[in-house]
């Protein structure tokens, strides 16, 4: 939503001005006004437009790091698909969450669910349609001349990997170190974690070798659903015991999915590190 989102966080009025001034000119000399341009060029496909049920509430996120010219963000995880018919029951999960906690976001975006509550059909495109994530290290900055070296290591060090299956187990509640935001997230307790902590001390060598902070000690593979302004964990956690109640609790495993890969972020380009099994 980063990111939360998540992460982990053009002006016009000037150019508007001078074509003013230009057509005002230029129609002293002509005796016919130029048609205005397409409306599609006014608004191109990649450009950003804010859904209505958007406007008003954007959420300020902090940023985990300030903002430096010549940094770029660093962030390496294994994408995670999750198949739909569990993600119908996140969703009524999700559903049950905000009907009691407010201020709950999309990961790494800025789009509240509880707008998205209203409509159905937002809701199943936005939440079915993401990709999550399982970070294997800290969100980090990085400079220009550490970015091939970075990635030449992790390609290095995780290029061979077996398949195996992830088990997602529960619903948890995380807060970030400075504790300004909450995560509502699905944690792995077994099949899986044996692996993945592998692939985090993989990670935290490359790291160290760049003078990066390494990842949590205890490292606590999960993927993050939701997020929060500041340590709302109280509440989550009470919104999360009764949502369980709600859906049968008791359950080892919510779902599984195949290792599918890892890759690494750094700005806003991605690089496949290890993209094949290894039988």
């Amino acid at each position: 939503m980063e990111a939360l989102r998540a992460s982990y966080g053009d002006s016009s009025s000037s150019s508007d001005s001078d074509s003013e001034s230009e057509s005002k000119s230029k129609s002293k000399t002509q005796d016919f006004v130029l048609p205005p341009p397409p409306l599609d060029l006014l608004n191109p496909p990649d450009s950003h437009i804010t859904p209505d049920y958007l406007l008003g509430s954007q959420a300020n996120r902090i940023r985990s790091f300030p903002h430096v010219d010549g940094n770029y963000a660093l962030h390496v995880y294994i994408p995670v698909h999750i198949p739909a018919a569990p993600k119908k029951e996140m969703i009524q999960f999700l559903k049950r969450v905000v009907s009691q906690v407010q201020g709950l976001y999309v990961i790494d975006l800025d789009i509240p669910i509880d707008a998205l509550c209203k409509d159905e059909q937002k809701l199943d495109q936005i939440v079915m349609g993401r990709e999550y994530h399982i970070s294997l290290g800290r969100t980090v900055p990085v400079r220009v001349h550490q970015i091939d070296s970075i990635i030449t290591m992790l390609r290095q060090r995780l290029q061979i990997q077996k398949r195996y299956l992830i088990d997602f187990s529960k619903w948890e509640v995380f807060v970030n170190d400075d504790r300004t935001r909450s995560f509502l997230s699905i944690e792995i307790l077994a099949g899986g974690l044996v692996q993945i902590r592998r692939q985090i001390q993989a990670v935290n060598e490359v790291y160290k070798l760049h003078n990066l902070p390494e990842f949590y000690e205890e490292a606590r593979p999960h993927i993050s659903i939701a997020w929060a302004l500041g340590d709302i964990s109280e509440s989550l956690e009470k919104a999360v015991g009764e949502g369980e109640r709600g859906r049968g609790g008791g359950k080892k495993n919510m779902f599984s999915c195949e290792f599918s890969g890892i890759e690494c972020k750094i700005g806003k380009k991605t690089h496949q590190i290890c993209s094949r099994y290894k039988d």
